[in-house]
């Protein structure tokens, strides 16, 4: 395993749509692996392919909603595609590809997903709050999108700085 380098906005890669995941092998695996250990080195929610340069429908998702005294534990979605949505949840929301910028984003609070596991097999999942919103913007990077395109605005330094919790929203 190893540590992948994530892009930042202002690479063209961000903005590209990621072709669909047709070999389920060692190399797809050694990328699943990568892409885990990295998302636990910067203690993140979630990292889709193209954030580390690979334009692949693989996302990985750190399913936070788990019993007290639970570790959570991390989802691999391949080839995802959003089944069904209900809810709504507004809040901060920021990306690994934009450091240091949050905006105000209205998701789903309940997403289901079909996807494929490391081995392609399908399987369906849902997520509830921070993870159905996680589903959301992971998926949205594979078909080329930032959250900033989706953002009512963006938090300012001194929102930031006083612990922004959303009570004005």
């Amino acid at each position: 395993m190893a540590l992948r380098n994530i892009l930042e906005k202002g690479d063209t890669t961000l903005e590209k749509r990621c072709r669909p995941i047709k070999d389920f092998d060692k190399r797809l695996h050694m990328l699943l692996d990568d892409m885990h250990e990295t998302l636990m080195d910067v203690n993140g929610v979630g990292l889709a392919a193209p954030q580390v340069g690979v334009l692949r429908r693989a996302v990985l998702v750190l399913e936070t909603n788990v019993e007290e005294g639970e570790e959570p534990y991390i989802i691999e979605l391949l080839n995802p595609e959003i089944e069904s949505v209900s809810g709504e949840q507004t809040g901060a929301e920021g990306c690994l590809s934009v450091p240091g910028v949050f905006g105000i984003v209205t998701r789903p609070d309940t997403v289901t997903v079909r996807a494929q596991d490391r081995y392609g097999n399908p399987f369906t999942v849902t997520g509830y709050n921070l993870t159905a919103r996680a589903f959301c913007h992971e998926i949205d990077h594979l078909d080329g999108y930032l959250f900033l395109s989706k953002a009512e605005r963006i938090l300012s330094q001194e929102e930031l700085d006083n612990g922004y919790d959303g009570e004005d929203e």
